[in-house]
């Protein structure tokens, strides 16, 4: 009997681990350190976060997209700082400050801003220019100068951005200066149904969590309830039949008694009658 108890506990503990696996081939993956409010990619509800905020992983590596550039890689997220440290594939900065436009997401750079006009030239200026090589060819060569410095006559004006940085070869890889940080502080979700904040949004998930396993812990001890009554019932069974089988006995002997006394044994020898003639 308690062997049979243990099964069946055992056996509903696993279903309920099953039934709370999500229901994709994805399930088991470990993303160590992503959190609120970033998502991964088909991981999570697309209403649940803003979904500037998606990541997704390719060649064993978390990207993050942003449709005025494309694909950035995620080298870090700093959740008390709100910061974002950023890595460009393509290996040049600058063209990634020239292009990206966060006006219409929640991230904004990490550091302070500053003009700086991009010049577009058709030959080399004097090495008070720094070239940056990654924007540069043959038959052009680009740099970053502040707003301030007029162009010389063979360059162009291409877009003057605020950046943290111009180039410099000294500080120039693939995520110098590319920080951001973001603010969902009063953001309205996706699915319309109202502004919320972080902290709300990050506690219904956790209420729901938490609802989960209440709900699981109420299930397990009424199962547990039933199991130990449905135990008390069948030894009341068991018991009930040994008694009957107890008064059978009794009934029986007592019967067998009476018949006894009826038909009582008679003893041959006193039966047998001696005639002598």
């Amino acid at each position: 009997m308690d062997f049979f108890i243990f099964l069946t506990i055992f056996s509903y503990v696993l279903l309920v681990t099953k039934a709370h696996e999500p229901n994709n081939p994805s399930y088991g993956r470990v993303f160590p350190g992503i959190r609120y409010p970033f998502q991964i990619q088909d991981e999570q509800p697309h209403h649940s976060v803003h979904p500037d905020f998606e990541l997704f992983f390719r060649q064993n590596r978390t990207y993050i997209h942003f449709p005025t550039y494309g694909d950035l890689i995620v080298k870090s997220i700093s959740y008390n700082t709100r910061k974002l440290n950023l890595i460009d594939p393509k290996n040049c900065v600058p063209e990634v400050f020239l292009n990206l436009n966060l006006s219409h997401t929640p991230f904004s750079y990490y550091y302070v801003l500053k003009d700086y006009t991009y010049i577009n030239c058709s030959s080399h200026l004097s090495t008070s220019f720094v070239q940056v090589p990654c924007l540069s060819g043959l038959d052009h060569h680009v740099y970053i100068v502040e707003t301030s410095i007029s162009p010389p006559v063979s360059c162009n004006s291409v877009k003057t951005v605020a950046i943290p940085f111009s180039y410099s070869p000294y500080l120039s890889d693939n995520s110098f200066g590319l920080s951001l940080t973001w603010n969902l502080t009063g953001e309205c979700d996706d699915a319309g149904i109202g502004c919320q904040s972080e902290t709300l949004l990050h506690n219904k998930g956790l209420f729901h969590v938490a609802n989960d396993k209440v709900i699981g812990l109420i299930a397990f001890i009424f199962l547990v309830v039933t199991l130990f009554y449905a135990k008390m019932a069948l030894y009341k069974v068991f018991d009930l039949v040994k008694e009957k089988e107890k008064l059978g006995e009794i009934k029986f002997g007592k019967i067998l008694g009476e018949y006894e006394a009826l038909n009582p044994a008679t003893d041959s020898k006193s039966d047998i009658k001696v005639v002598i003639h």
